[in-house]
């Protein structure tokens, strides 16, 4: 399985996505060598925010709901658009990267290749996602996604609006799906925040996406001298501090 979802209170609408923290690869179609691949992965992955976001889990008054995903954003990257509205393609970082994250050759191009990652991983875990936001509309009446992630200090070459601030944590914001109450409550527990910059909007699964304003969604986007060595080094002490912050907005969700 490509994923974990790990058990909250029957009772809570929050659901923790942490997309990004693993480093586990599969056969996927890499071209790089061992220390080309460590390279990109210490760069790419958001390193520890499935830590934090599990201390988060585990300090919450009322559990929320996590789906984590257990193999690398390399292999496939769960939060891409499948299709050609997938600004990241112009990096050559669409659903199944074929660049790196300084424009590094990753794939040869290869749709029936990339097709099958699509089959394989892409839509699974777009399934269980949804699932697990349709379980709890049933349940609760509404979703609140916390997406969990981490950029680095420094732009990266692949990032396409890294000209503009990069607070300490960032906050990725949509439209319909980012209520006011959702922004204000994570900008009162995370101190020095700012909005989609960096990284711009949030992950909400596409039956849901645009047309459902009782599924809520909010990125999370941790700049990450806050709490690592960067890059992919250790974590430091301000991981604790962190994961009772991201508690905190887990608690004030009513």
């Amino acid at each position: 399985m490509s994923y974990e979802i790990i058990p909250g209170d029957p009772a809570s609408p929050v659901i923790l996505h942490v997309p990004h923290a693993s480093r586990e690869l599969i056969d996927s179609g890499l071209l790089l060598g061992p220390a080309e691949i460590a390279e990109e992965l210490d760069h790419l992955t958001d390193a520890h925010t499935d830590v934090i976001a599990s201390r988060a889990a585990d300090e919450a008054a009322r559990r929320p709901w996590t789906l984590v995903n257990r193999l690398s954003r390399l292999v496939v990257d769960p939060e891409r658009f499948p299709g050609d509205e997938e600004e990241m393609l112009a990096s050559g970082m669409g659903p199944v990267y074929t660049h790196g994250h300084a424009g590094r050759r990753l794939r040869d191009d290869d749709p029936v290749r990339d097709a099958a990652l699509l089959k394989s991983h892409f839509l699974p875990y777009a399934e269980a996602m949804t699932t697990l936001v349709s379980r709890r509309m049933t349940a609760t009446g509404r979703a609140v996604i916390i997406d969990v992630h981490s950029y680095a200090t420094e732009p990266l070459p692949y990032e396409l609006h890294g000209d503009g601030p990069r607070p300490p944590v960032c906050l990725g914001a949509d439209e319909v799906h980012t209520p006011d109450w959702l922004r204000d409550a994570a900008a009162a527990v995370f101190p020095e925040t700012g909005v989609n910059s960096p990284f711009a909007g949030c992950y909400v699964p596409l039956d849901y996406w645009g047309r459902d304003r009782a599924v809520s969604a909010l990125m999370i986007e941790i700049r990450r001298d806050q709490y690592m060595r960067e890059p992919g080094g250790d974590p430091g002490p301000g991981l604790d501090r962190l994961a009772r912050s991201l508690a905190a907005l887990v608690d004030a969700i009513p």
